[in-house]
């Protein structure tokens, strides 16, 4: 991989996410409640902090997990919950040392199948469906990993010319339309639950009435 990237809006750290498949996979694990940026320009910071220009999943799956946990804190921290996410790095790491000798890129060469690599994915320690469908949609539009079916498997995230998630993000102007679309789908949540909280307690109005 030597991709140009813009997810952490950062040129080191972009710079690193498109070289490194191990630091793409951190990024994403880490991205959950923080800003896009600071949890893809996290792979870097942490690879500075271990005095080293990438990542080495061996080295982190070695590493002792409070030293690690105090590496991930250090200021600025790396994410806003460092102890909890140094864990979930540690356990990735240590999942693609066991299956994959440490080598995060294996995941995805060679696969046939768009299907396959989202199973793949979805068994990495951090990533559930959503985080897997996504990262699929970044493999494929970003980074040129291109299996049969990857835009079905990708699901909602897969088409083209739509912004949604960080598989759309090549710039500053993609990134405010991605975080336009996340408010937009946060707001209709927020609207559907008011919209049941209320018609459960009409619902249950009558039965109080006639219990009264």
């Amino acid at each position: 991989m030597d991709i140009t990237m813009r997810l952490a809006q950062q040129p080191e750290a972009d710079e690193l996410l498109g070289r490194s498949p191990l630091a793409a996979l951190v990024g994403m694990l880490l991205d959950q409640q923080v800003p896009m940026e600071w949890a893809f320009s996290g792979p870097y910071t942490i690879a500075r902090r271990m005095g080293a220009d990438d990542l080495d999943a061996h080295a982190i799956a070695a590493a002792d997990p409070e030293a690690f946990a105090a590496l991930l804190s250090e200021k600025p921290a790396v994410h806003r919950y460092p102890g909890s996410m140094a864990k979930r790095v540690q356990q990735l790491c240590a999942y693609l040392v066991e299956h994959y000798d440490g080598d995060a890129e294996a995941i995805w060469r060679g696969v046939g199948t768009g299907q396959e690599l989202l199973k793949r994915l979805r068994e990495l320690p951090g990533f559930g469906e959503q985080k897997a469908q996504i990262f699929l949609a970044l493999l494929g539009k970003q980074l040129g990993v291109r299996p049969k079916g990857w835009r079905e498997a990708a699901g909602g995230y897969g088409p083209a010319n739509v912004y949604r998630s960080a598989a759309d993000i090549t710039g500053p102007e993609s990134l405010a339309k991605v975080r336009a679309h996340k408010q937009e789908m946060k707001a209709a949540a927020k609207a559907s639950k008011t919209a049941n909280t209320a018609k459960t307690a009409t619902a249950e109005q009558p039965a109080k009435t006639r219990k009264g």
